[in-house]
């Protein structure tokens, strides 16, 4: 069977070169006429008898040369541009052979030396003529319908933009159809790429729909910065227009643009978010082939720790956390198995200590990452204790262990409702950082430090997440207040800086990651109702206890600096004034007068 498979499509290749070959053959032949024409008398010679000599020598030459530079080898693409350059290396060796060859011929086999030079060149132009003819042929029933696309608009004439019009124009499983291009580069008007003409600007986006009845808007500039990217979202919705975007340089540094990269906006594209640039080398420094022990591991960032640390070929990964649910799909996520009969997913409390030192003694970890905390601001409103119990006693209970077993970095994950703190949670992140920079005084060949950053995107119990639920449910969505902000990050940045943060950190200084500009909720908002297309109302139902309506990310006597690395600041926080040491009750005593006091 696999035989006559085979022979089956060695008879297509065969028949496939011999059309070819045959199609430059005759190209040849009829602009070795016309040359003949041209240069010589009628009367004085038979054009007909020129080309016939003609052809004895120079069939078997192009063939041969042909083969050589693999046009009829299908190396290339036929019309390609690839094809064409060597068709061009083809013919000019192949002319130049038969002129070599032709003056040594016998007078009867003998062509005018004009008609070679001139035959080959009306030749070359014949030859890519029949090939772009084809080209466009292929092209022409490759093109999807109109009456089953939708008509496009694409911002961006640059190469990815150029890249992906090609692809929806010769695609017939298109679902999108490009009909006109906007570029903000004055340079670029009135081009064309693929047919399809350049309109103007954005500032032309009306006249442009007007003219082109364009239903979508593909933001087709993988360099955009997030703002830029923000900002053309709400315009084509502004407009009517569905946008559609391509993703940034960096997702698209393994692979060419295609139709499959084109996505609908999310939210991190509508809040602007920027792509980072962490420093892979210091990183691998301190992580590489050592025991990593990630608390909080069944969060939303302490899984994405353990994700991203992964590329770092770490000798181990420890997943600890209370939530059992959390840890199975951590582990799923991360391996693509969770039988959790591992010695890596440690099920423990962080405020139970007595388990805690027996783990770490199993364990050894040389690096930890503490993400386990009681994050939900109202509920530690109601509940003081609890915050008390778990964010402040339990981060004394790691930091014990982490200095009796040697732990060489401790990165502490804060927040910035820590600056200026005037919620329970707030407060209890506060005394953490305080506690952080206290057991850094303990060891001077330690690095124990903290990062502290806002509202981070899609995690569990996020403004985003509610409104998404809401807008689901009909609505109505909530927002504390019309003017409240906040900032944002998407996970994937946060714990890249988080990481970051480990290698470029002094031992006792918080960290903090440049968040940007802070985002009006009620925008977000609008925005994710207007996305929806659905008639939802936007309810505003006050600031709750504690909360703030806009965050800092410095308390006002903080000051930070940027010594290393631009989108992480440090700073100094007075260390806590306790035995850490010791979890007698006079500590416990100081803990809690120290939450009550601020």
């Amino acid at each position: 069977m696999k035989f006559f498979q085979l022979m089956s499509a060695l008879r297509k290749f065969h028949l496939l070169t011999a059309s070819r070959v045959a199609i430059d053959l005759c190209s040849w032949s009829i602009a070795i006429y016309i040359a003949a024409r041209l240069r010589l008398d009628p009367n004085d010679i038979d054009s007909l008898h020129v080309v016939t000599k003609g052809l004895i020598i120079f069939a078997p030459l192009l063939v041969s040369v042909g083969l050589i530079t693999g046009i009829y080898r299908r190396h290339f693409r036929y019309g390609s541009f690839e094809e064409v350059a060597a068709l061009a290396i083809t013919v000019s060796v192949s002319v130049s052979i038969h002129w070599t060859i032709n003056q040594y011929c016998a007078a009867s086999y003998q062509v005018p030396k004009s008609s070679i030079i001139i035959g080959g060149a009306f030749g070359f132009l014949m030859m890519g003529g029949a090939r772009y003819f084809w080209r466009l042929l292929i092209d022409s029933s490759l093109r999807p319908s109109l009456d089953e696309t939708q008509a496009t608009l694409v911002y961006g004439a640059g190469a990815g933009g150029t890249e992906i019009i090609r692809s929806l124009r010769r695609n017939p499983q298109s679902p999108l159809f490009p009909v006109g291009i906007l570029d903000d580069d004055p340079f670029k008007r009135r081009l064309r790429i693929s047919g399809v003409q350049v309109l103007g600007s954005r500032a032309n986006l009306e006249d442009a729909i007007k003219s082109t009845k364009a239903k979508v808007l593909l933001i087709a500039i993988p360099s955009a910065t997030a703002d830029t990217t923000s900002e053309l979202i709400r315009l084509a919705r502004a407009h009517n227009l569905e946008p559609k975007i391509l993703p940034s340089v960096v997702e698209l540094l393994t692979q060419g643009v295609s139709i499959s990269d084109i996505r609908d906006p999310t939210e991190e594209d509508l809040l602007g978010r920027h792509q980072i640039a962490t420093d892979l080398q210091s990183i691998a420094r301190y992580v590489t082939e050592k025991r990593i022990l990630v608390t909080g591991a069944g969060g939303s960032i302490g899984s994405e720790i353990c994700r991203q640390l992964l590329a770092f070929n770490p000798k181990n990964i420890y997943l600890l956390d209370r939530d059992e649910s959390g840890l199975h799909q951590t582990r799923l996520s991360m391996y693509g198995d969770a039988l959790l009969d591992t010695e890596d997913v440690v099920l423990v409390d962080i405020r139970d200590e007595e388990a805690l030192h027996h783990h770490f003694a199993r364990i050894q970890p040389e690096v930890v990452f503490h993400a386990a905390a009681l994050k939900h601001l109202p509920l530690l409103e109601q509940f003081p204790e609890e915050a008390l119990k778990t964010n402040i006693y339990g981060t004394a209970n790691l930091l014990r262990a982490s200095v009796k077993f040697k732990v060489e970095t401790f990165v502490n994950i804060s927040t910035d409702k820590a600056a200026n703190p005037s919620s329970n949670l707030g407060k209890s992140k506060f005394i953490c950082e305080q506690l952080t920079a206290s057991a850094a005084k303990l060891s001077s060949d330690t690095q124990y430090l903290s990062v502290r950053f806002g509202n981070v995107l899609g995690s569990r119990g996020s403004v985003l997440i509610s409104f998404r639920e809401q807008i689901r449910n009909g609505g109505p969505v909530t927002v504390t207040h019309p003017d409240v902000t906040r900032f944002f990050m998407t996970v994937s940045e946060a714990v890249q800086l988080v990481i970051q943060a480990g290698a470029i950190g002094k031992s006792g200084e918080t960290l903090v990651l440049d968040m940007g500009k802070p985002v009006r909720i009620l925008d977000v908002a609008q925005e994710m109702v207007r996305a929806s297309k659905k008639p939802i109302e936007i309810v505003f139902t006050g600031l709750r206890t504690g909360e703030k309506l806009h965050e800092v990310l410095f308390s006002d006597v903080e000051a930070g600096a940027r010594p290393i690395h631009p989108l992480v600041m440090h700073v100094s926080v007075e260390p806590l004034e306790v035995d850490l040491l010791s979890n007698s009750q006079q500590t416990l005593l100081s803990l809690r007068n120290a939450f009550e006091s601020l």
